[in-house]
C-alpha cells in the first residue's frame, strides 16, 4: 500500500513542491515549526533511512544540502536544523527547519498555522533560491 508520501510524488495527493530530482521530492510540511520547515523524501518507498543503499541515501543528502541552502536564503536564520524522525509516516525522511536556536527543532513546540496563500509563496521564495 503507498505510502502518504508516495501519494504526494505520484500527483495524488496536492503539496507544496519545493524541488525535485529523478530519485527525490522536496515539499512543504504542512504542521510546519517554522516558514519554510521542508521535507526531503526519496521517491523510492523505503521506510527506514538507514535502509536505503549508499548511492541513494548519498544523492538525497546532497539534495538536502542544495535545499537546505535554499531554505536558508530565503529565511534568514543562523542554521537549518535536520531531524529524522519517520514515525509518523512510513517512508523515509529528513526535516529541514530554518533555526536559531537548539529548542527551535522541538517537535512538541505549537506548529504554525498558515493560509494556502503563504505556504505557496514559501514555497515560491524557497524555489527562487536554488
Amino acid at each position: 500500500m503507498a505510502t502518504l508520501f508516495s501519494k504526494i510524488v505520484l500527483g495524488e495527493i496536492p503539496c507544496y513542491k519545493v524541488a525535485e530530482t529523478e530519485n527525490c521530492f522536496a515539499f512543504l510540511d504542512i504542521s510546519p515549526l517554522a516558514k519554510g520547515h521542508t521535507l526531503v523524501i526519496p521517491k523510492k518507498e523505503i521506510d527506514n533511512i538507514f535502509d536505503l543503499d549508499d548511492d541513494l541515501l548519498s544523492e538525497l543528502s546532497i539534495f538536502a544540502k542544495r535545499v537546505a541552502k535554499a531554505i536558508q536564503k530565503a529565511f534568514p536564520c543562523p542554521k537549518i536544523g535536520v531531524a529524522v524522525i519517520g514515525l509518523e509516516v512510513p517512508h523515509a525522511h529528513m526535516h529541514l527547519v530554518p533555526i536559531n536556536n537548539v529548542g527551535d527543532l522541538d517537535f512538541k513546540l505549537p506548529k504554525l498555522d498558515l493560509s494556502k496563500l503563504e505556504f505557496e509563496e514559501i514555497a515560491t521564495k524557497i524555489k527562487a533560491n536554488l
